[in-house]
């Protein structure tokens, strides 16, 4: 299964609920992401079957190291884009939307410059 922008959204998820909660189930992504719970399983069991998450005897959801990896570096994104947006005025669900659909997109250059320059405004 390629990572995909759908792959990158359950991941990120699966990382932010797991900050907030001490198990993230698949009722938990569908809550979240407003998807129904066929849809989530069959993500899920394709996300498991190319070792993205991994899923315990209880239905606990975990990611693997790989997962982590993708779900880290997206969540960065997503993080980094929302202050920049907000840094340049734009109101914060806004930001946080906007900064949605373009941590998917971005190149991994055009990231780098602006989160370095996300870095200095806020040291000013």
């Amino acid at each position: 299964m390629p990572v995909t922008e759908a792959v990158e959204n359950y991941l990120e998820t699966i990382l932010i609920l797991s900050k907030k909660q001490p198990d993230v189930h698949a009722i938990d992504i569908c809550s979240y992401l407003g998807y129904s719970r066929p849809t989530v399983s069959i993500v899920l069991k394709k996300m498991k079957d190319t070792g993205l998450v991994t899923v315990d005897a209880d239905n606990h959801i975990t990611l693997t190291d790989k997962g982590k990896s993708v779900a880290e570096h997206v969540y960065e994104r997503h993080t980094v884009l929302s202050e920049f947006f907000m840094l340049l005025g734009v109101k914060r669900d806004t930001a946080i939307d906007d900064a949605c659909k373009v941590e998917h997109d971005i190149s991994e250059e055009t990231f780098s410059a602006l989160r370095e320059h996300c870095r200095k405004l806020k040291a000013e």
